[in-house]
């Protein structure tokens, strides 16, 4: 004897009905907004443009000496904090391997402290100085190129274009101290045309000690965060690999903070006023 199995009906089976409510919602749904994907892809460029607003709104807020202390809390802690989270999620290996490559930092440091300086001293001043920007300008744009870039937020932004991050902190932390022995001749070549050689030569005590301040600071800011986090990572490595925390997005909010009170600190000196 053999029981008829029961025809379903279309609308009759509430389970059949919620499938087809849920697929027709889902068909009826808008698609998301392209300017919403690219505020959230390119949240960090919002974020500059939100911090220097800012910053011109409470300059005190963040100048030095005010309620946040930033000759503290961001020359040491927020740039601490940025390379820890980077010895955090760099594997050993990586940095190693980076290290390394001297081929890679031979043309890094070769493009950042001589190809760039000359590129603005020979093209950029003179084309800007002859289209009306005073010459005063244009020499402090040809002192500007002769820096070495900015140690957090060299390393920031290469990762966050999808660069190599082990790479940017060792180049970022040699660049800084081969910048105390190659910035000064730079400056003394390109904005007083050589005038002040035997000045800038001839204290040799006063290099000395800004290449141990130098030192020092990286090794406070950059190196003992680095080891800090490349320690704590075997102890956190499954945790990490499980919750994929956003380390990256940390660090770039952090790097936020260090430009509002960069321009906190230029607002609250005047730089700002009309």
């Amino acid at each position: 004897m053999s029981a008829a199995t029961p025809r379903l009906k279309r609308g009759a089976s509430p389970e059949y009905s919620g499938r087809a409510t849920s697929k027709k919602d889902d068909d009826s749904a808008p698609p998301p907004s392209k300017f919403g994907a690219a505020l959230r892809k390119n949240w960090m460029l919002v974020g500059v443009g939100v911090a220097i607003l800012s910053a011109k709104a409470f300059p005190t807020l963040g100048a030095k000496g005010g309620p946040l202390r930033p000759e503290v809390t961001v020359k040491y802690g927020a740039v601490a904090l940025i390379f820890f989270l980077s010895g955090l999620g760099l594997r050993p290996r990586q940095l190693a391997g980076a290290v390394a490559n001297v081929p890679l930092h031979a043309l890094i440091q070769t493009f950042t402290l001589v190809a760039v300086p000359l590129f603005v001293r020979g093209a950029v001043a003179p084309a800007l100085e002859s289209a009306g920007l005073e010459r005063w300008l244009c020499e402090g744009l040809v002192a500007v190129a002769c820096l070495p870039p900015p140690v957090s937020s060299a390393v920031i932004l290469t990762k966050a274009a999808g660069g190599n991050e082990a790479a940017a902190i060792f180049n970022s932390a040699f660049g800084s101290l081969l910048g105390v022995l190659v910035t000064p001749l730079e400056l003394v070549a390109a904005v007083d045309g050589g005038g002040g050689a035997s000045a800038a030569g001839g204290n040799a005590d006063a290099l000395l000690g800004t290449l141990a301040r130098v030192f020092q600071q990286l090794f406070a800011t950059v190196l003992v965060p680095l080891a800090a986090g490349q320690l704590a990572r075997p102890r956190l490595e499954g945790w990490l690999d499980r919750r994929k925390p956003p380390l990256s997005e940390c660090g770039q909010a952090t790097l936020l903070l260090i430009i509002f009170t960069t321009f906190c600190d230029s607002f609250a000196g005047g730089a700002g006023a009309a």
